[in-house]
């Protein structure tokens, strides 16, 4: 594969034993360090798989490209979800995942690839975490898989000045029309994540896992 990634196993892994895994996506403009430090604190409990986008911005990376925000460039789009998805076949040939917990992660542009994932995998997956991010049109207007058994946690920010509350709000919808296992978390701030919003990110995810 020709993804870089960061990979975590737990420290003292059992013989015959399979483990849960969290893909972890980054924002633009950072890369899979930022990501993994965030989920870090599994890294016992579970496999933890942090992707860098394939995109350099700046001094860190990106997915996929943008026309403005809102609005990603669908070939580049569509090529990056069509890797990941890929990359979870390779990942379980390589590390001892149990494919019943498989979980996607990610804040901002990896929360939109997360949620956008789970409309094509459905539940291949288990879950997934997305703070801060969006639905594409092209995504939520298309072909949405069964849903009906995977876990959705979202996050948004009260205050986020990238993506509005609005957004988040129609993120919650769009999944309860689809999951009857869905967390909706409005976070007291912007486009960052918190201590709190941390914390109870975690908690959803050792608790489902």
């Amino acid at each position: 594969m020709n993804l870089t990634t960061k990979v975590s196993l737990p420290k003292n892994l059992l013989q015959n034993k399979l483990y849960p895994v969290v893909y972890l996506l980054h924002g633009m403009g950072n890369d899979e360090e930022d990501i993994f430090g965030l989920f870090e604190d599994l890294k016992e409990e579970a496999i933890l798989i942090a992707i860098r986008g394939p995109l350099q911005r700046g001094p860190g990376y990106a997915y996929f490209d943008v026309l403005r925000i809102g609005y990603p460039v669908i070939d580049s789009f569509d090529a990056i979800i069509s890797e990941l998805e890929v990359f979870t076949h390779y990942a379980q040939k390589q590390y001892p995942i149990d494919k019943q917990r498989q979980f996607f992660a990610g804040f901002s542009q990896g929360a939109i690839l997360s949620m956008s994932l789970v409309t094509k995998m459905g539940n291949q997956l288990k879950g997934i975490v997305a703070l801060h991010g969006y639905i594409p049109q092209h995504v939520s207007s298309g072909k949405i898989a069964d849903l009906e058994n995977v876990l959705i946690y979202i996050a948004h920010g009260q205050t986020d000045e990238m993506f509005s509350m609005s957004i988040g709000k129609a993120n919650e919808a769009f999944f309860r029309d689809r999951s009857p296992s869905v967390t909706f978390n409005p976070v007291p701030h912007g486009h960052w994540i918190s201590d709190q919003e941390k914390k109870d990110t975690l908690h959803w995810l050792r608790n489902n896992m």
